[in-house]
Order: C-alpha cells, then sequence, then structure tokens
C-alpha cells in the first residue's frame, strides 16, 4: 500500500521545485525513456528515508551548482508511485532496486549509478561531489551539458 499523499508531497516539492520532472505513472516513464536517445538524464528514486532527506535530495540540489548538467533530470517516488517506480527500475536491468537511488543515464543507459548504500552515511556534498564528477565526465564537453552553466533549472 502506498504511502499516504500527506505524508510525502513535501519530499517530492523538494525536487520538483527544482525544476525535476515527476513521472507518476508507467506511460510517464517509458515516454523520458524514449526520448532520452542521445541525451543525458538523471533519474532519482526518490523515498521516505532519512537518508533520502538528509542526503539524496539535498545532493541533486547541491548538484545543480556542478559547471556540467544533464540535459534532463526525472525522479519517482519509491512507496507511492508503485508501477512508475517498477517501470523506472526495469530500465536498469542487473541494478539490484533501492531507494533512494540516483542514475545518471545517457540514451536511455546507466553510466553511474549511486544505490542507497552509496547514499547512506555520506553528506549531501560528497553525493552531489560524485554527481558533479559524473556530470564532468558524461556530460561536458558537447556529450550533452547544457549551454548555461548558471542556470537553476535542471531540464536545460
Amino acid at each position: 500500500m502506498p504511502y499516504p499523499p500527506q505524508l510525502v508531497n513535501p519530499m517530492r516539492k523538494e525536487l520538483t521545485s527544482l525544476g525535476v520532472d515527476e513521472l507518476l505513472t508507467v506511460e510517464e516513464v517509458d515516454d523520458a525513456m524514449r526520448g532520452a536517445s542521445g541525451r543525458t538524464t538523471l533519474v532519482v528514486i526518490n523515498s521516505v528515508c532519512g537518508c533520502a532527506a538528509a542526503n539524496a535530495r539535498p545532493a541533486v540540489r547541491l548538484a545543480l551548482h556542478a559547471q556540467n548538467q544533464p540535459q534532463r533530470y526525472v525522479t519517482v517516488f519509491a512507496g507511492q508511485d508503485l508501477e512508475a517506480t517498477a517501470q523506472m527500475r526495469s530500465y536498469l536491468p542487473g541494478i539490484p532496486p533501492s531507494s533512494p537511488f540516483i542514475a545518471l543515464m545517457k540514451s536511455g543507459q546507466p553510466v553511474f549509478v549511486l544505490e542507497r548504500r552509496d547514499i547512506e552515511g555520506r553528506t549531501a556534498g560528497a553525493i552531489a561531489h560524485d554527481l558533479a564528477e559524473a556530470f564532468q565526465t558524461h556530460c561536458g564537453n558537447g556529450a550533452g551539458a547544457s549551454e548555461s552553466s548558471e542556470s537553476s533549472d535542471p531540464s536545460g
């Protein structure tokens, strides 16, 4: 049974207020992944757990200041949007389900992954640093980076 909306809405807003696109249905996930050809996308599987609140969501916010950025940021909410989360995980074959979870996708394929075990117990700043390095590697030098590094809108 999904968590009550009144519980998760503030946690959703932590990402959506940054411009992260929330994917609520299987169809929205499929559309986002079909549209990912030749593009970079940061996927966040959001969660109600403490490490999502203290580490994962703040790390995404901090990573918005990195020089290079993915072309799109998307999120699904584990424990709330059950079908959408399951569908997103189907695009991550061989990667065990965890939440929170962050993956940088390039042309719909994961090129950098942070599972719960990589998030839990670490600071948001350390996680954001890892994300910024992945963005530099996979989104920079014409590899799908947004034109403006000053923009706070992650959708580019």
